[in-house]
């Protein structure tokens, strides 16, 4: 047998990462610009995306100041994979977002609105790398963002959420089998609460996050929140040799959280 540590070996592969700015796509830079791989990091905050890219620069990055919200920047960002490093090898879409309120109280538009950001430019994104996959002729590696809330419900206001990340769920499995043949896989990573700014209250002292993180952590079997680094191993087998065999698969990082 092989090595089984070369099966990780991703030094030189190109990955494309959308939403790099944020918390799972400024994670997802870190561990793949550490593992060797040239960046093409993508986000719509420019001075975010500069300095994220800074942090990465112990290899090759390219940036590209937008989202994929359009076909066109979908295809730009392949393009500028292909123009700097002659091929796209990773994908990552680590880009979306959230609007939170009751279904009576939200309006169509913001429930169209995350669709959109969660679903369809995911699908957007997939496809303009799977073009480009195909081209090359020796398979590839797609990793979508999903979320423990693509399998459970939510009473606090995440209809829009939950349906989109299911919907990003079905994608995977869709696509998975669909390109099995290419040798091309395609998975999800389903992460439950972890630290990133827009949760970094619930790991406070004060009272409320102390109520809020003890409610939660009942039902977490690992008795913890997550951590940025609980998602670098998944990333990295999902984007490596290692994972050649598995596709369609949804991997929960959830501490547990979704088996019971």
């Amino acid at each position: 047998m092989i090595n089984p540590a070369s099966l990780f070996d991703i030094k030189d592969k190109v990955a494309v990462i959308t939403g790099a700015s944020g918390a799972f796509g400024m994670v997802a830079a870190k561990v793949l610009a550490a593992s060797g791989c040239r960046l093409v990091l993508a986000a719509g905050k420019k001075s975010e995306l500069e300095a994220i890219a800074k942090e990465c620069s112990s290899v090759e990055v390219e940036t590209v100041n937008i989202r994929p919200s359009t076909e066109d920047n979908c295809n730009t960002l392949v393009a500028a994979a292909v123009k700097r490093f002659g091929r796209v090898d990773i994908l990552v879409v680590a880009s979306g977002k959230n609007q939170v309120a009751k279904i009576t109280d939200m309006a169509a538009a913001q429930f169209l609105d995350v669709m959109d950001a969660n679903v369809t430019q995911s699908w957007l994104m997939a496809r303009a790398a799977t073009a480009q996959m195909l081209k090359q002729g020796d398979g590839g590696k797609i990793v979508l963002m999903s979320s423990a809330r693509g399998l459970l419900g939510h009473p606090a206001g995440y209809t829009a959420y939950c349906a989109s990340k299911s919907a990003v769920d079905g994608i995977t499995k869709a696509l998975g089998c669909e390109l099995g043949p290419t040798g091309i896989t395609v998975n999800a990573i389903a992460p439950t609460v972890f630290r990133s700014p827009l949760t970094e209250w619930m790991f406070g002292d004060d009272e409320k996050a102390k109520t809020v993180r003890a409610g939660f952590l009942s039902r977490v079997p690992k008795g913890r929140l997550g951590e940025p680094d609980d998602l670098a191993g998944p990333l990295l087998f999902l984007t490596s040799k290692a994972s050649d065999f598995y596709t369609g698969h949804v991997l929960y990082a959830d501490g547990g959280y979704t088996a019971g």
